[in-house]
């Protein structure tokens, strides 16, 4: 054996899978086809490999057959610790402004072990879902508790070796001064801008494998100062970095910001720098085409989470529209207290539906909605390495078992397709990130579930009280039913 071979990278056969769905320009879709990864990247693709390669015997190998191969899904836009209040009672029939006035008054409590287990929680749906890529738009950072809380989902992230995009967000106007936020959770601008320079310097990373790169996203215009969104841009740009925030989500933001700035959410933003490709908005439900023009030539990229926006009454973005003037849209699931799920091949079926009901049947394909999971999330993400199954791309890898219940009866004509359009198994059964296997037969690898789900919902009820006893917010107090004579 020579010196070198300990340092040779691992080789990992998936073998003769169903459909090998490419994701490159040309749409390549290969039966009964096999990926080859070396190390954390795609060393080839094709049909045959092991003897066109002449491939060792005993290489790792998964059995590809019966399943369905694409590359790992990219999530653009979460808020991991809100798992940990879903299905909160008081706020299942409220609309944006009022559903976060009232969550803000128990997220003011959660300390930095809660805020880890919503984050492990968080991630392992995501990787039962295809997910491999997602970032995270955190931006509560409660006055009791240190500034290193986005470390804390780093450090989540590498233990279950998903790839992570974490966005250090803020709020710093508060209801004080005519935000939205209870001073409880208001940092001020120097603190955010401090912090950013240090998350950079301490994470960013530009290897073309990188498992943690850094973006900055002040909240919303209605919970940060336009100084922040200012000196953001400077920052970024700086430093080579994306910038992320919520955009024209509600009628309730459009109505704030006409009063307050006398200007359209966007305009408001891009006064202060916000229009570049290094740009991504979270929602833009209420965006006019003209706007959706100026997206496009200016190469902005949207975060579309349809679950959240149906479940919270603020409408459907006009993601067909966006899509025929060349957007880049990717998929996100949003907060788990606003969806109230982090499935995001469920997000991708809910696209589907949501826009064919909104503008008809030919408006959105199976295969528009994979791109958008896909492709659409790397460009938003502004990675051209994920997204894609093809030579040097990241190993990025997950594996849907179609030889079950849900899917019989479609695998034979059209297994891509009926992802998304039979849509009532939305599990993994592998997962590749990086060239390592992080969900294997359904299962995170290295995580105890029962152990897990238990305290989070420990401090799911510990909130539940927190609210009742300092805000006399009594979540235990359930919707009776009927709501209405």
């Amino acid at each position: 054996m020579s010196p070198e071979a300990p340092n040779k990278p691992s080789l990992l056969l998936i073998e003769r899978c169903r459909v090998v769905a490419v994701m490159d320009d040309a749409g390549t879709e290969l039966e009964h086809a096999d990926i080859l990864v070396e190390g954390p990247a795609i060393k080839a693709v094709g049909k045959g490999l092991r003897e066109a390669m002449q491939l060792p015997a005993d290489i790792p190998t998964i059995d590809g057959r019966g399943h369905v191969a694409l590359p790992g899904f990219v999530n653009v836009h979460h808020h991991f610790w809100q798992c940990l209040t879903r299905t909160f009672p008081r706020v299942q029939h409220a609309e944006l402004f009022d559903w976060l006035v009232q969550q803000y008054k128990v997220w003011e409590s959660l300390d930095t072990e809660e805020l880890k287990v919503g984050a492990r929680v968080a991630m392992c749906e995501l990787l039962l879902t295809g997910c491999t890529t997602t970032s995270d738009h955190h931006y509560l950072f409660p006055t009791k508790q240190p500034v290193e809380l986005i470390d804390g989902d780093i450090a989540v992230a590498r233990e279950l070796g998903i790839r992570f995009q974490p966005t250090r967000g803020s709020m710093t106007l508060g209801e004080r001064d005519g935000g939205l936020p209870p001073m409880t959770l208001i940092e001020d601008d120097e603190r955010v801008l401090a912090d950013y320079e240090r998350l950079i310097a301490t994470y960013h990373d530009t290897s073309p494998y990188a498992m943690t790169r850094i973006s900055l996203a002040p909240c919303a215009p209605f919970n940060v100062t336009a100084r922040l969104f200012q000196e953001t841009v400077e920052v970024a740009r700086r430093h080579g970095v994306k910038i992320h925030t919520h955009l024209a989500e509600t009628d309730d933001e459009d109505t704030y910001c006409a009063e307050r700035f006398g200007k359209r959410p966007f305009d408001f933003v891009a006064d202060q720098g916000w229009e570049g490709s290094d740009v991504w908005f979270a929602h833009c439900v209420k965006i006019n085409s003209a706007e959706i023009e100026r997206f496009a030539r200016g190469g902005i990229g949207v975060a579309h989470c349809p679950s959240a926006n149906a479940r919270l009454g603020s409408g459907i973005a006009p993601v067909p529209e966006m899509l025929r003037a060349g957007v880049a849209v990717g998929l996100g699931v949003d907060g788990s207290a606003s969806n109230d799920s982090g499935d995001l091949l469920g997000e991708a079926r809910l696209a589907f539906l949501m826009h064919r009901a909104r503008w008809g049947a030919d408006s959105i394909t199976p295969r528009d909605c994979l791109w958008m999971l896909t492709r659409g999330g790397a460009a938003v993400l502004g990675n051209d390495n994920i997204g894609k199954l093809t030579v040097g791309a990241a190993a990025d890898v997950v594996l849907f078992d179609v030889e079950q219940f849900a899917y019989a009866g479609g695998p034979s004509v059209d297994p891509l397709a009926g992802l998304i359009m039979c849509g009532t198994s939305h599990h993994v059964a592998w997962s590749i990130i990086n060239g390592k296997v992080v969900v294997e037969r359904g299962r995170v690898v290295g995580v105890a579930e029962r152990s897990l789900v238990h305290r989070a919902n420990q401090i799911s009820t510990r909130l539940a009280e927190y609210g009742l006893k300092q805000h006399g917010l009594n979540y235990r107090d359930h919707v009776r039913w009927p709501r209405k004579a």
